[in-house]
């Protein structure tokens, strides 16, 4: 059975860590401009039901530096749970390619993908979470503080697939995580509860956005209204205006207290463009090393790990 990644509850926290200690060297590989070609006459097979460019530049540009070729199929190329089944696409790519790379919307086809796949899959967003989003994560904050000890993530909105992913790793990592947004905008229970069972980390919910940020050593938000959510946008625009990070807010927190978004921002929405700005915010840092985790994703999964 080939290694997958479709939820970061999949792995140990000692796994995790190799990921991350690979993803480092990596990153000095590729500003040193390295020749380094482990994945020489490789190919990568990656599936888009949901556009976006950072997974796309970010795998495309670390799987072709490292001498394989990337295949982007979009949802013209491949109409996931709708032209074809997906089981069928699944063994179809497994005869050709050597990893998939998914970014769906149901999360459930991500799951059969994978059940049906020869060859690693990655899950590169589905509705439901965001592995690669928060292994990258997760290596930033590492980078900046010099360690993950007693480390506080106050995350600012919707209780989303980014929240999720969140609450996986701290069922591996030590954490306090606060999911600070109004009510009715809640993470899945299910998922809140493997927090709760696996006794790692402390787990709150807030809707005092001030108190919340309070020793925060991470402030994090995301777009108010994602992909297949746009209908809603004026909607929770008023219901999540009082939870936007903005200055006011930043004075709340420690003047270290660091700035994260996944990206793409909408400036004067969920963040103000001064926060996105200011001397806190890792965000591109952040974005940077999304292809680093995910170079050293792939070379796990398929045991070329060095």
């Amino acid at each position: 059975m080939p290694k997958h990644l479709l939820h970061i509850s999949d792995y140990n926290a000692d796994e995790i860590w190799e990921i991350l200690d690979l993803a480092k060297k990596l990153k000095i590989k590729f500003r040193n401009k390295d020749n380094y070609k482990p994945f020489q006459d490789r190919s990568l097979a990656m599936i888009f039901a949901k556009p976006s460019a950072r997974t796309r530049i970010s795998f495309e540009t670390g799987f072709e530096w490292m001498g394989g070729h990337a295949l982007f199929l979009g949802p013209n190329d491949i109409g996931i749970g709708k032209r074809e089944a997906i089981k069928d696409i699944s063994r179809l790519l497994s005869r050709y390619n050597d990893i998939i790379m998914a970014r769906l919307f149901d999360h459930d086809h991500v799951l059969e993908l994978a059940k049906y796949s020869e060859i690693p899959v990655i899950n590169g967003l589905t509705d439901y979470n965001h592995p690669c989003q928060i292994m990258a994560d997760i290596l930033t904050v590492w980078e900046h503080r010099g360690n993950l000890d007693d480390v506080k993530i106050c995350y600012m909105g919707d209780g989303n697939n980014i929240v999720h992913s969140w609450l996986q790793l701290a069922t591996r990592f030590q954490m306090h995580f606060i999911c600070c947004g109004p009510k009715g905008y809640e993470p899945d229970k299910k998922t809140v509860k493997m927090v709760e069972d696996s006794g790692m980390s402390s787990y709150e919910l807030s809707h005092e956005p001030s108190t919340a940020v309070r020793n925060a050593d991470v402030i994090y938000t995301d777009v108010w209204a994602s992909m297949g959510q746009k209908e809603e946008v004026e909607e929770r625009e008023k219901i999540f205006a009082p939870y936007q990070v903005n200055e006011s807010l930043l004075n709340n927190a420690r003047k270290d207290t660091l700035f994260m978004h996944c990206l793409p921002a909408e400036r004067g929405r969920e963040v103000t463009d001064s926060v996105m700005e200011s001397n806190n915010s890792i965000v591109f840092d952040q974005a940077e090393n999304r292809m680093h985790a995910q170079n050293a994703i792939m070379l796990y999964l398929t045991g070329k790990a060095y």
